[in-house]
């Protein structure tokens, strides 16, 4: 199971990448322009990944920013947002290339932002929820990039992709 979390891990910087690069040619009226998306704007919904990414690590490890709103902005600046971006991919590289097989069967422990409860729950399906959210407001950025600069601005993001680019997965 290590190896599968590890394969996300990968993808979520592979992909995040790509995205950002598609994202960075665009006009920053167009950027920041809402768009009906659930975070408004394709910059809310790149902050809203970083703020939920350091979310979930930090009631993985107990460690890094505590974020308390699912709608922050937290970087106005592209620059600094894609830095911080690249910071949080390595963050989760390094958790799951840390994770035994005996941690991805234990459960863990934690407070909900929107609606305050604690929870207590086996670590690896809390891992697939976390890579599956990045996923879900991915697909909504490229959409929002589709949208805003046509098709042949945002590259494809599919996991097999992925897979075929680095080896991962495949064997």
């Amino acid at each position: 199971m290590k190896q599968h979390f590890a394969m996300f891990a990968g993808y979520n910087r592979w992909a995040n990448r790509r995205l950002y690069a598609a994202a960075q040619a665009l006009p920053d009226a167009e950027y920041r322009k809402p768009r009906g998306a659930f975070f408004g704007s394709l910059h809310g919904t790149l902050n809203h990944l970083v703020v939920a990414d350091r979310i979930w690590l930090h009631r993985f490890t107990g460690e890094g920013p505590a974020q308390k709103r699912l709608d922050e902005i937290l970087f106005e600046d592209f620059d600094a947002l894609a830095a911080a971006r690249d910071v949080e991919d390595e963050r989760i590289i390094r958790y799951v290339k840390g994770l035994g097989e005996s941690d991805l069967a234990s459960t863990f422990t934690y407070r909900t932002i929107t609606s305050p409860q604690t929870i207590t729950q086996p670590l690896a399906p809390a891992l697939a929820h976390f890579f599956n959210h990045q996923t879900h407001h991915r697909g909504q950025a490229h959409c929002l990039v589709t949208g805003i600069a046509g098709n042949d601005a945002m590259p494809a993001l599919d996991l097999i992709l992925y897979q075929r680019e680095t080896g991962v997965g495949l064997s």
